[in-house]
């Protein structure tokens, strides 16, 4: 059991590195479109997660859609921000 915790633990530090490694390179012509296609897939992990409530139903499920719904509306205030502050102010 310990040895798979240490695993675990190991493959998330691993992950959050690799993920701040190819996020940082970037170019930020680029980030409006890959916001675009995050939030299209959090649409699609909120779909699953209402699958999965709605056949396994459950406490689990009920956060699930909860935890995916969150996801869902902050991407698109975080889109609704970038577009936002990349527009020119009127004077």
């Amino acid at each position: 059991m310990t040895g798979a915790l240490v695993v675990s633990v190991y493959l998330l530090a691993l992950a959050g590195f690799l993920g701040l490694d190819v996020i940082s390179k970037v170019p930020p012509t680029l980030h409006r479109p890959l916001l675009a296609g995050m939030n299209a897939i959090a649409g699609v992990t909120l779909l699953g997660a209402i699958h999965a409530a709605r056949v396994g139903g459950g406490v689990l499920g009920a956060v699930a859609v909860g935890l995916a719904t969150v996801n869902v509306v902050g991407g698109f205030v975080a889109t609704d921000r970038l577009l936002g502050a990349s527009e020119k102010k009127k004077t």
